[in-house]
């Protein structure tokens, strides 16, 4: 660094233009989105949005440069970026007098307590941090390609050096990103999530019981199942626990669950997974589930417990699992072995299930919560199926990519709104909320039922690409009930706010976010499943169980 302090040379390679834009989308970042946020991640997000801004409007600027169009120097420019200067700090005080406001108003929508006075302060300081360390690392790259294109002009004429020393500098920048810090982040993170499995972990005895998985008559090491694996076999309620809330006679729920140290070969796991299910009699259940974890191989107890009370235990739970990451990490690096574990084991039990006689067969159901949903999508063969449908599915905050679900919102009815589309009267398929229940239409489910349980701020479900310049469809149209009315568009920041929002989806309390609560559960596999008897005291009876986080259901 040449003879100035760091702080003058920093401010010294300062320019104004980008430097304006870049606190206009600071200020932009400070309004709500989806998802209440803390002061660190609040301040991140300014400081990138800032440093975004900064960027790309630098771009544009040695863009306008190269192509020798006229630009303002001296006095016109100082001039010009004082009169802009006034709107863009006007609004940047705006923002920070209403950034607390604005979290409360949201956090008060879900139930949480108000931030802390001092929110704002620490906000501005860490946002300016984050935007000198991003504008450091881009002086970096700009001193890099300075010397490549510095080199290349001595045999080619500048402007290709330029040209060319440009695309060297994007294509290191590029490989170190993607070989060193990506894919070595998500090499660590593997690495620790697997050990967080506890693989070898002998302080949970193997169950003695000859018909749960994992026993010693199992097909399943019990040893390579994995903690989440462990949980759900071991998990939900008992038959006793069934028999007293129903009140009349029960039996132990099925639950098989295949862990993904249990064999490299995605079909193969499959494979033990359907010796396990004939081995403890899944398919002489009433009801069989075809399941697909998250990411890390959670199974949500808030789930399947209600399913297996609803039906006396007579239920039998099939999952594999496909990943050790969590899903927002699985979305991006290990989707194909989610989808491609999800199809291997649908496709085993399908085959299983419709070679029985039909007299003699479960009825068969697929589900899947987060990444597991959109994997239990994509496992979804209708051609396969057609002759000899499955009985429904339930998919719980299916990930924006998900084929079938975008499929499903395009049919929808041009008066339904994006966030609860209505898709042929909703005979086959249906959606719901925590505050629009799956039969609020009275009307009658045809021979197959499927639902999509959402919610309106589950960033997971509606993350929008395009909402770098353009806004989301739902934001189009009336607000939810747990959206802030003081949401609103600007190009880049919704796109950068709605990132951060499915890095905190799970941060909410149950039933907002991408956190799904018991009681919409319910009243989900109710309207799929129809149990035998079921009726609107039954369900409110159940919710009142498990809220009072009795054995076998989670507090809701």
């Amino acid at each position: 660094m040449p003879r100035y302090l760091p702080v003058r040379y920093l401010s010294a390679r300062l320019s104004v233009m980008p430097l304006l834009v870049g606190l206009l989308l600071a200020a932009a970042s400070l309004t709500p989105s989806l998802i209440p946020r803390s002061w660190p991640m609040q301040g991140f997000l300014a400081g990138l949005s800032m440093a975004v801004g900064y960027g790309l409007t630098q771009f544009v600027l040695a863009l306008w440069r190269s192509l020798e169009l006229p630009v303002l120097r001296g006095r016109p420019a100082r001039i010009s970026h004082a009169i802009l200067a006034v709107p863009v700090l006007a609004t940047l005080v705006f923002c920070v007098a209403s950034a607390r406001e604005w979290q409360n108003g949201i956090r008060e929508r879900m139930g949480l307590p108000e931030v802390e006075v001092a929110h704002t302060t620490k906000i501005l300081l860490l946002g300016a941090g984050v935007f000198l360390a991003l504008f450091v690392i881009g002086l970096l790259i700009q001193g890099l390609f300075d010397v490549l294109r510095r080199r290349l002009a001595r045999r080619i004429p500048a402007r290709s050096a330029n040209v060319l020393g440009l695309l060297l500098a994007a294509t290191v920048v590029f490989v170190v990103t993607r070989d060193g810090v990506v894919n070595g982040t998500m090499r660590v993170l593997d690495r620790s999530y697997a050990a967080a499995q506890h693989l070898t972990d002998v302080s949970v005895p193997a169950p003695e019981q000859d018909w749960r998985t994992g026993s010693d008559a199992s097909h399943v090491d019990w040893a390579l199942t994995g903690r989440p694996g462990r949980e759900f076999i071991l998990g939900g309620p008992g038959r006793q626990a069934i028999e007293t809330f129903n009140a009349r006679p029960a039996i132990e729920p099925l639950r098989i669950y295949v862990g993904l140290a249990q064999d490299s070969d995605p079909r193969a796991r499959a494979q033990i997974a359907l010796d396990e299910m004939i081995r403890t009699g899944a398919f002489q259940r009433n009801v069989l589930v075809v399941a697909s974890p998250t990411g890390t191989g959670w199974m949500d107890p808030a789930s399947y417990d209600v399913l297996e009370y609803m039906h006396d235990g007579d239920v039998a739970t099939v999952a594999v699992q496909y990943s050790y990451l969590q899903s927002p990490l699985a979305l991006i690096a290990e989707t194909e072995s989610g989808l491609e574990q999800s199809a291997a084991l649908m496709q085993k039990v399908y085959e299983y299930w419709s070679a029985l006689p039909p007299n003699r067969r479960p009825r068969l159901y697929m589900h899947g919560i987060s990444l597991g949903a959109w994997s239990s999508m994509y496992a979804f063969n209708p051609f396969l199926m057609m002759d000899e449908p499955i009985d429904g599915a339930l998919w719980v905050g299916p990930p924006f990519p998900s084929t079938l679900w975008q499929q499903a919102n395009a049919a929808r009815s041009d008066a339904s709104p994006f966030i609860l589309p209505e898709v042929d009267g909703g005979r086959v398929i249906r959606f719901a909320s925590q505050f629009a229940r799956p039969d609020r239409s009275g009307e009658p489910w045809g021979r197959i039922r499927i639902l999509f349980l959402q919610y309106a701020s589950d960033p997971v479900v509606f993350y929008d690409a395009t909402s770098a310049w353009r806004a989301p469809p739902w934001m189009r149209e009336p607000t939810a009930p747990d959206i802030s009315p003081q949401l609103s568009f600007t190009p880049i920041v919704t796109l950068l706010q709605l990132g951060v929002d499915m890095l905190l989806s799970n941060t909410t309390p149950p039933g907002f976010g991408h956190n799904y609560h018991t009681h919409d559960y319910i009243d989900a596999w109710a309207a799929v499943t129809d149990p035998a008897g079921w009726s609107e005291e039954r369900a409110r009876a159940l919710k009142a169980h498990c809220g009072q986080g009795i054995l076998g259901c989670p507090d809701g």
